[in-house]
C-alpha cells in the first residue's frame, strides 16, 4: 500500500511544525504569551469556569481542549480507530492525573508549554526540561521492571462518546455565556483568541496528533528504552517551529528574569516537572496525549482528565499553584507529597521489586 505524506518521521516532523506554528499563532490572535497552547493550564481554566476554583483570574472554557478532543475523536472515526475502552486501575489513573496537574502548576505549565517557553527564550524552562527527563527516567526504571496498571477491557461504544459529547456540552456553554459559568475579566483567563479560532486550532492540532500519535513524554521515553527517535523528532520540531515563528513575530526574549507567567525558582521548577514525567511516564503519556486518547474512545485517559482537572481545583483551592512570584509553601509540601505517592504507586505496581504483588501480571502495559 502507497505510504501517505503523513506516514512515517515526515509526518511527525509535519505534526511538530503545525502544533508549534499554531501555538504561537493563537498568542497572535489573544492568548498568554507562551500560552498558546497549555493542556495543564486550559484545564485549570476550565475547573475554574465550571465553579471548582473560584480564583478568578484564571476561569475560561478553553476551545482549545474542546477542539483537540473533537479532532482526535473525528480523526479516529475516520480511520477506524475509536474504540471505547475501560477498566486500567482508574482511580490509581485519578491519582497520578492529579499529581501531574500538581506538578505542571508548580512549574506553571505542561510539557507542551514547557516546548512553548523553551522556543520563547524563557531560561527558566531549562530547568524544568531537566526535571522532566528525570522524572521520566524514574518511570523508565520502574517500566523497564515490570510496572502495568493492568489490562483494560472493551466496553459499550456509547461509553466512548461520552466523554466527546460532554466536550460538546462545554462548547455550547461557552458559546450561551449563561450566568453560572464564570468568566474572567483580568489576568490569564481573559486572554484568549476568537472562540471559533481556538476552536479550529485545537481540532487542527487533535487530528494531526492522533494521526501520528505526538507525544512528549513518549519522545523522551522511546529514545531511552527503545533507542526509538519516531516521537522525539516531533518534540524538537515543536521547539523549532516555535523559535522560528517567535522570532517571525519579534516575541522571542532570551532571558531569565521578566518572562510571562513564569517564576524564577529553579529547583521547584525542576522538582513539580520530575512530578509532571514521571506520573505521566507511569499513565503512557502526557497531557496531550491522555485528551487525544481520550477522544479515541480510551475511558482509562479520561479517568486521567478527571483527575488532572481536581488536581487543578485543588491547586487554586488551597494555595498549592505557584505564580510568577514563585512557589507557595502549600504547594511545595503538595509536590513532595506527590513525589511520594507516585513512587508507592510505581513500587507497589511493579511484578520486579514489590512484595505486594504475586504472579505474573495479567494484560497489557500502560497504553
Amino acid at each position: 500500500m502507497r505510504s501517505s505524506w503523513i506516514d512515517g518521521k515526515k509526518g511527525i516532523i509535519i505534526t511538530g511544525a503545525i502544533v508549534g506554528i499554531i501555538a504561537v499563532c493563537l498568542v497572535q490572535f489573544g492568548n498568554p504569551l507562551n500560552m498558546g497552547l497549555c493542556i495543564a493550564c486550559f484545564i485549570r481554566d476550565i475547573a475554574g469556569a465550571v465553579g471548582l476554583h473560584r480564583a478568578s483570574p484564571v476561569q475560561y472554557i478553553r476551545p482549545e481542549i474542546i477542539g483537540i478532543v473533537l479532532g482526535a475523536f473525528f480523526m479516529s472515526i475516520v480511520r477506524k480507530e475509536f474504540v471505547a475502552r475501560g477498566g486500567s486501575s482508574p482511580f490509581i489513573r485519578f491519582i497520578l492525573g492529579f499529581f501531574v496537574m500538581i506538578g505542571a502548576l508548580m512549574f506553571l505549565g505542561c510539557p507542551l508549554r514547557m516546548i512553548l517557553r523553551l522556543g520563547g527564550g524563557d531560561i527558566n524552562a531549562i530547568f524544568g526540561l531537566i526535571g522532566f527527563i528525570i522524572g521520566i527516567v524514574a518511570g523508565i526504571f520502574f517500566l523497564k521492571r515490570g510496572f502495568s496498571l493492568k489490562r483494560n477491557y472493551k466496553l459499550s461504544q456509547l461509553e466512548g462518546y461520552l466523554f466527546p459529547i460532554i466536550m460538546l456540552g462545554l462548547l455550547i456553554l461557552l458559546i450561551l455565556r449563561p450566568t453560572f459559568i464564570y468568566f474572567s475579566e483580568s489576568g490569564p483567563g481573559s486572554m484568549h483568541a476568537f472562540l471559533y479560532i481556538s476552536l479550529l486550532a485545537g481540532i487542527v492540532v487533535g487530528a494531526f496528533a492522533q494521526r501520528t500519535r505526538l507525544c512528549l513524554v513518549g519522545g523522551i521515553r522511546d529514545l531511552f528504552l527503545f533507542r526509538d527517535t519516531y516521537l522525539i523528532l516531533g518534540f524538537l520540531s515543536i521547539f523549532i517551529s516555535v523559535t522560528v515563528t517567535n522570532m517571525f513575530f519579534g516575541t522571542y526574549k532570551l532571558s531569565l528574569l521578566g518572562q510571562p507567567i513564569a517564576h524564577v525558582d529553579g529547583l521547584w521548577n525542576c522538582l513539580g516537572m520530575i512530578l509532571v514525567g514521571w506520573g505521566s511516564a507511569l499513565l503512557g503519556g502526557c497531557p496531550l496525549r491522555q485528551l487525544i486518547l481520550s477522544g479515541e474512545g480510551n475511558i482509562d485517559s479520561v479517568m486521567d482528565f478527571l483527575g488532572m482537572l481536581m488536581g487543578a481545583a485543588f491547586s487554586h483551592n488551597f494555595a498549592l499553584a505557584a505564580s510568577p512570584s514563585g512557589p507557595t509553601i502549600n504547594g511545595k509540601i503538595a509536590v513532595v507529597i506527590g513525589l511520594v505517592i507516585v513512587a508507592i504507586i510505581a513500587y507497589c505496581n511493579t511484578e520486579e521489586i514489590s512484595f505486594f504483588r504475586k504472579g505474573e501480571i495479567d494484560g497489557d502495559k500502560t497504553n
